[in-house]
């Protein structure tokens, strides 16, 4: 049975972009056609798909470049692309959900013609953050932990003053880059993993409140990290696929 084949007009409009776009794809070597006797393009099930891939990763924001590198990659796995993508996207979306509820309430308290005090906008992100941590990890974290433990944690991060607030933003920012330096050494004990561990455990004993953290606590969370994909999502979208794993292993190597 002979293979469907479509022209460049066929394909155009059976995928929604301009036959000036797959002219520049072949120009590029991203998308090359089979030429007819007569000159023509010609595509069939193999570009076909391609092009869905080529499609799938633009909208996932990636560059034409970054694109070709990884089709033609002989090692490419499209699940695991995918799945590498999925997590990115899943963080970022995580984020934007984050700054649209800040403006949200900005906009309500606009709205009702309300002037918030620096000290009023500084408690409200605090209560902010803990109605967003409670809906989005709030019922593995009490199932996991206690209803005592978590309830200790909102009472920590509600006390917290504004300057301590504003060192442990940044310190979460700091984790994250710790964490793709250490695995750039790939060496879970090595002193970027050290560096990253203490960072960590720093970072946990804010959230917790004082004398909440301990050695077991903070390996037994890394555990429930590897376990739960929104965890898997924050930390792989944002320092690379197999960060969590890598974060997991250093903890339980140096806490």
């Amino acid at each position: 049975m002979n293979e469907k084949r479509y022209s460049i007009g066929q394909l155009a409009r059976m995928s929604g972009v301009s036959v000036r776009t797959l002219h520049h794809y072949d120009q590029k070597g991203l998308l090359v056609p089979q030429r007819e006797p007569n000159g023509y393009r010609s595509y069939g099930h193999a570009e076909v798909r391609r092009l869905q891939q080529i499609l799938l990763y633009r909208q996932c924001g990636m560059e034409l470049s970054q694109i070709a590198h990884l089709l033609d990659d002989p090692s490419f796995s499209e699940r695991a692309a995918l799945e590498d993508q999925l997590a990115r996207l899943r963080a970022q979306a995580a984020q934007l959900e984050s700054t649209m509820s800040n403006v949200e309430r900005t906009l309500d308290a606009l709205r009702r013609d309300a002037d918030m005090t620096d000290s009023q906008r500084f408690e409200g992100l605090k209560r902010q953050t803990i109605e967003r941590n409670e809906r989005t990890y709030g019922k593995e974290a009490r199932k996991r932990h206690g209803d005592e433990a978590i309830d200790a944690a909102n009472q920590a991060l509600l006390a917290m003053d504004e300057a301590t607030w504003t060192d442990m933003q940044a310190l979460e920012q700091r984790i994250k880059e710790l964490l793709v330096e250490a695995m750039r050494t790939q060496d879970t004990v090595g002193d970027a993993s050290a560096a990253l561990v203490k960072a960590h455990a720093r970072w946990l004993s804010l959230h917790w409140g004082h004398g909440a953290y301990s050695p077991e606590a903070h390996r037994n969370l890394a555990d429930g990290y590897l376990a739960d994909e929104r965890y898997i999502a924050y930390y792989d979208g944002a320092c690379g696929k197999g960060a969590t794993q890598f974060l997991r292993d250093a903890i339980h190597a140096l806490a």
